[in-house]
């Protein structure tokens, strides 16, 4: 069992920054690839980035990509998505994911745990 707490979301005006951090409890962290999605209201959950097992393979959607960065810390269980130049679009709450395997996946079913979510808001 893996239980994920992000935190850092919050209110920030466009062209601002933010980072998220996700802190997994378990010992099954580092074996896990990890990801972020995000959901805005009225919307489909979304990827937005993902993190293999080790670290060395990250992979971004489109429209975050050169904007975002998502890193992690096996030994601290921790996953960040750092966020810079941000858009109103970007506004949603962000939910970490913690995946059934090692590799990077941006399917939804494939991630077996997830948090609860962060609320982010860009203003204009």
């Amino acid at each position: 069992q893996v239980q994920l707490v992000e935190s850092g979301g919050g209110l920030v005006q466009a062209g601002g920054s933010l980072r998220l951090s996700c802190a997994a409890s378990g010992r099954t962290f580092s074996s896990r690839a990890m990801g972020w999605f995000r959901q805005a209201p009225g919307k489909e959950r979304e990827f937005v980035a993902a993190i293999s097992a080790s670290g060395d393979n990250k992979y971004y959607a489109d429209s975050v990509k050169g904007r975002f960065t998502i890193s992690r810390d096996n030994a601290k269980n921790t996953v960040y998505l750092q966020m810079n130049s941000l858009e109103p679009e970007d506004t949603a709450v962000y939910y970490c994911a913690a995946g059934r395997y090692r590799f990077i996946t941006i399917r939804p079913s494939d991630y077996a745990y997830w948090g609860q979510g962060t609320q982010v808001t860009v203003s204009s």
